[in-house]
């Protein structure tokens, strides 16, 4: 035992580790979880009197290069919430409820304190989004990971009836655009925005232009978890013709993905305020609008394509669950695209 711990792996930190996950698992249990964290596998009992036609949907991702600000400013609590947020909302696109989830932290030396922080992000995050966090995996790899450093991923499954999957076919001309607000920058484009910080002298704990908030909490913000907002707007009936999480690419590359041939998404450039942190990144960077755009979210998280009949029921509906909701364009004929117009 004592060799191990000298060849860089300690059990006991993994143990005491392995205990304080499952007290903050708990706080995020549903009825359906059979097993409770702490053995192989975790059950969960599908509830087929609610999903009588069940697709079960699936989705992974970690966290990026954000991680290092997470590391060089010792604050670990709010990135286990970009983990779950990452990975419920691109499930949500087609309708599905997240059900469960399970991460997976890899590090160069186990720090229980920090994994602590770590995994209490993502219990956060699947309390936000309603889902039980049914297991996951702790990693100690010395040598792999530098002692300080870690990576974080994790993936969710949620579930549809298969008549209420939302696919994109439903899609027309004159459909309205809402986009949701983002918390920020989220979980894409920082390994240019670490860049421009470098290059331009910033300092994690001085104040970030046009912000009361230092540099370090500016850069942290969790991704928002848009959840519950769009299950309720589903929930009441809302005839949705698709949904896109805007995440790496932006809204060029991400709002296509939903729509079917034929259909360009025509979006208004002024359509939403920008965010003071995206102003700067365009100042520093001195790239066009639009390229940041492929880039950054630039203030929107999430679209939601659907008739202009039920546009001013789900803005209301969206700003009741506290969305910030922006009519941002609408779709068109023309190439399966985004095009942006003043």
């Amino acid at each position: 035992m004592d060799l191990y711990k000298q060849a860089g792996v300690d059990i006991d930190a993994g143990n005491e580790a392995a205990k304080r996950y499952a007290r903050l698992a708990k706080s995020t249990l549903r009825p359906e979880v059979i097993a409770a964290i702490g053995g192989f596998a975790s059950g969960f009992a599908l509830d087929l009197g609610r999903f009588k036609e069940p697709v079960l949907v699936s989705g992974t991702d970690g966290v990026g290069t954000k991680l290092k600000i997470a590391m060089e400013s010792g604050r670990h609590d709010t990135i286990g919430i970009d983990c779950v947020a990452m990975c419920v909302n691109d499930i949500l696109t087609v309708g599905a409820e997240p059900l469960f989830f399970l991460d997976y932290l890899a590090v160069g030396k186990l720090d229980v304190g920090v994994a602590e922080s770590i995994v209490a992000g993502v219990a956060e995050g699947c309390r936000q989004a309603g889902a039980a966090l049914v297991g996951g995996e702790t990693a100690e790899m010395p040598g792999m990971y530098a002692d300080g450093e870690y990576d974080l991923a994790g993936f969710a499954v949620g579930c549809v009836n298969r008549g209420q999957m939302v696919d994109g076919s439903a899609v027309r001309e004159g459909d309205v655009l809402l986009g949701l607000a983002s918390n920020g920058l989220h979980s894409n484009g920082y390994s240019l925005v670490r860049k421009l910080i470098a290059d331009h002298g910033l300092r994690l704990f001085q104040r970030f232009p046009g912000e009361e908030a230092d540099v370090a909490e500016v850069l942290l913000r969790p991704t928002r978890i848009y959840v519950k907002s769009v299950l309720r707007l589903l929930a009441e009936g809302i005839r949705v013709s698709a949904m896109a999480h805007i995440t790496g690419g932006g809204i060029p590359e991400n709002l296509p993905r939903v729509l079917p041939e034929g259909c360009e998404a025509q979006v208004r450039r002024g359509a939403w305020p920008i965010q003071p942190v995206f102003a700067w990144l365009l100042q520093a960077s001195g790239l066009p609008w639009e390229e940041a755009a492929r880039i950054w979210n630039l203030g929107v998280g999430y679209v939601i394509v659907l008739p202009e009949t039920e546009a001013a029921r789900a803005r209301r509906l969206l700003e009741d669950e506290g969305e910030i909701v922006y009519e941002m364009g609408r779709v068109a004929r023309g190439e399966r695209r985004v095009a942006f117009v003043d």
